[in-house]
């Protein structure tokens, strides 16, 4: 399994499960951060769009993932004011330049963006930016591992992990694969070759019986990580259950803000109305859920470059440029209607 979304479109791209020899087999996992927020709490950020005075901040993939009843992409037709940013601190300098209006950012990544965003936090603390808050939906790449690993539905000899998250956390967050599960692990780079070596990689350990962390991206992973990111994620975020499309809700698989940075949470310091439960995509026949955990392949999926296309998604997995769905449509080689 390639978890990292940037290796599912690599992978496509350059069209590597082609070159594989028989019995090897590339499966994309739950590795596009965009994908996995759930529903409910993309509701609940347009929720906070709709108070009077609100700016929202958001990455651009996340403007036509679907709620229930809305999108940010429909929110913005409605007059929201709705702005896409590189990172939470240009929503900062937003809510620095128009102190009178709130200016909310979606906290939505794994833990390559998680630092960026505490210290925008700590600098609106500091700053006496009061205005500005973030909804957070970040979440963490090990537990999720984790539960793939110790799943029934899907067989996983192996793990491509994330090149840009393990540049922060570092090879030894992936030890308990290899030494609890028996599964082998390596980090790859984004280039073809990259990938190609990580899975020749993985094939020698698994023949061997020698399940390891192997470390492919040696130019931008140490097996420590970036203690310097690790702590200012600590110093503002906590790990917390959290909802991961897919997989359920997951213990310790998300960050919440800390209580020191409380004034600047837009879950606690905001109430919103949120709407009523309504049919998730997966119950419209779109199997996002199963093509994240590795279940079935995008094309296996009935809605597949049919009723569910790019310039029409009905799930996020079609939306985001990191979706396993939006890799295999783009990439395949094939047209739908």
């Amino acid at each position: 399994m390639e978890v990292c979304g940037t290796h599912t479109m690599a992978i496509a791209r350059y069209g590597l499960r082609t070159l594989l020899p028989e019995g090897v087999r590339l499966i994309s996992g739950p590795g596009c951060p965009v994908c996995v927020t759930s529903q409910a709490t993309i509701d609940h950020f347009i929720a906070l769009g709709r108070r009077p005075g609100t700016v929202l901040a958001c990455f651009g993939d996340m403007i036509r993932v679907p709620g229930s009843d809305s999108s940010l992409e429909d929110e913005q037709a409605r007059v929201a004011d709705v702005r896409i940013v590189a990172s939470a601190l240009e929503a900062l300098a937003i809510a620095k330049s128009a102190p009178e209006r709130e200016v909310v950012f979606f906290g939505v990544g794994f833990e390559t963006t998680v630092p960026s965003v505490a210290l925008a936090l700590r600098d609106a603390r500091d700053q006496g930016a009061a205005n500005f808050s973030v909804l957070s939906a970040h979440k963490l790449i090990p537990p999720a591992l984790r539960a793939l690993a110790d799943a029934d539905d899907v067989r996983i000899d192996g793990f491509i992990c994330p090149g840009h998250v393990s540049a922060i956390i570092g090879a030894e967050a992936y030890r308990f694969l290899a030494d609890e599960f028996g599964r082998s692990c390596v980090i790859a780079g984004f280039e073809p070759v990259d990938v190609l070596c990580a899975i020749e990689s993985l094939i020698r350990q698994t023949q061997d019986g020698r399940p390891e962390v192997a470390i492919e991206y040696r130019r931008a992973v140490r097996p420590e990580g970036n203690p310097r990111a690790r702590e200012a994620m600590a110093e503002v975020f906590e790990p917390a259950d959290s909802e991961w499309r897919g997989l359920g809700t997951l213990p310790a698989s998300g960050l919440a803000i800390r209580e020191e940075f409380a004034a600047h949470d837009a879950g606690r310091r905001f109430e919103v109305e949120l709407p009523a439960a309504k049919a998730a995509a997966e119950d419209r026949g779109c199997r996002c859920g199963d093509v994240l955990r590795g279940v079935i392949e995008p094309p296996e999926c009935a809605l597949f470059g049919v009723a569910c296309r790019p310039s029409h998604p009905l799930g996020p997995c079609m939306v985001s440029s990191e979706g396993a769905c939006a890799a295999y449509h783009r990439y395949r080689g094939e047209h739908y209607a």
